[in-house]
């Protein structure tokens, strides 16, 4: 019988890198406005890894419903696979996104942001809405805006914010470019599941575009989240060690490129993954030199 370690190892690929990442660099924004306090930015982590298992809890519980998974050939799911209940995930999902609500509150208390109390129910309330409810809006392309929004912008220049009670132009650029990586990462997965996605009615935005397009909507999204670091060169000539990433871009954009399909595309989720902590490694190392030297 699976159990839920070998779900949560199944989705550590896309899990850990999409909640770690904005943080980082949001951050390592604050450093560079001399204000990086460590207990928000561990608070901010523990809201976006909460809000991110309870999306991936989400999924599970809808989809398997929904019979989407019946036919997966991606990381396992406990819904579809029929390992678990679909209640006992659906509680599980619940549970993560009331962890988060509980770290997100202590984190407006410290930081006085009272308002982002509505961005916050705006996150959970997404993170359900995404392939939960009546008109889940995963279902009809628009899962890559809310992706690019709340685990791009809204992690990222949250975690400043809440820190430095103001944002930066680095906090602006590592959020459109982790926002991007984490498009890239859902456009790769969805262009895996295209077949399925069409027969079961899930119209993604991989679905909508096409097999082709999609691919090449993929290698747009690393090429811009990776290149645009260099807008800030000019001020702070660190910033070129983001090009670093471009050789790791290479592989994953080729297999895409490429027409891998199903589990063949397996290994391009785990190396997007990894491409989004490595630009939020760069590029906050970037950051934090340009302020000290």
């Amino acid at each position: 019988m699976a159990t839920f370690a070998q779900w949560i190892d199944g989705s550590r690929p896309r899990t850990l890198p999409m909640a770690v990442a904005p943080v980082v660099i949001g951050s390592a924004a604050a450093y560079g406005l001399g204000s990086f306090q460590p207990l928000n930015a561990v608070l901010a982590a523990l809201v976006a890894l909460l809000l991110q298992v309870g999306v991936n809890y989400a999924n599970d519980y809808s989809d398997g419903i929904r019979g989407t998974d019946d036919n997966r050939v991606g990381p396992f799911r406990l819904t579809g696979s029929g390992a678990a209940a679909p209640g006992e995930v659906k509680r599980a999902a619940f549970a993560a996104f009331a962890a988060a609500m509980v770290f997100g509150l202590i984190l407006v208390i410290l930081s006085q942001t009272w308002w982002l109390l509505i961005v916050g129910a705006g996150c959970v309330a997404a993170a359900w809405g995404y392939t939960g409810g009546k008109n889940p809006y995963g279902y009809l392309g628009l899962g890559d805006l809310f992706v690019f929004v709340f685990f791009g912008l809204v992690a990222t220049l949250g975690t400043t914010y809440t820190q430095a009670g103001t944002l930066s132009a680095a906090a602006w650029v590592g959020a459109v470019g982790t926002g991007l990586i984490a498009d890239a990462l859902l456009m790769a997965n969805n262009v895996r599941d295209i077949p399925t996605d069409a027969v079961s009615g899930k119209r993604t935005l991989a679905v909508r575009l096409g097999d082709h397009r999609a691919r090449r909507a993929y290698a747009w999204m690393l090429g811009i989240a990776v290149l645009g670091p260099l807008v800030l060169a000019p001020s702070n000539l660190w910033m070129l060690i983001v090009l670093l990433l471009v050789p790791a871009c290479l592989g994953p954009v080729w297999i895409m490129l490429g027409g891998k399909k199903g589990r063949d595309l397996i290994p391009v989720l785990q190396q997007t993954g990894f491409l989004n902590l490595g630009f939020a490694g760069l590029f906050s190392l970037a950051v934090v030199l340009g302020a000290l030297f």
